[in-house]
């Protein structure tokens, strides 16, 4: 449990930041934050908060926390993951 609820205070944070940095960030309606997808070209998403109690994506933050730490190039979350699989873990999360 202190892992997950160390990656979602580090999500906000990360968030947090990047409202500061980009006008693009900026436009994320609340409860939902910006994270970006993709092996070589990023996509950017947004995503529910409430996708951070869930345990596929705190998985996918974790796995986001050993590649990139906490310095993301995009200025927001990246997730290292296809978009493919991306798209079918939020929507496996949309229907739960």
């Amino acid at each position: 449990m202190a892992i997950h609820l160390s990656s979602i205070m580090h999500a906000k944070q990360i968030l947090r930041r990047s409202l500061l940095i980009g006008r693009e960030a900026v436009s994320v309606p609340k409860g939902y934050l910006a994270v970006y997808v993709g092996e070589r070209q990023k996509k950017r998403y947004v995503v529910p908060i409430s996708f951070l109690n869930q345990p596929l994506f705190q998985d996918l933050l974790s796995k986001a926390e050993e590649e990139f730490g906490f310095d993301h190039p995009m200025g927001g979350l990246t997730i290292p993951c296809t978009e493919d699989t991306f798209i079918a873990l939020t929507s496996q999360l949309s229907h739960s």
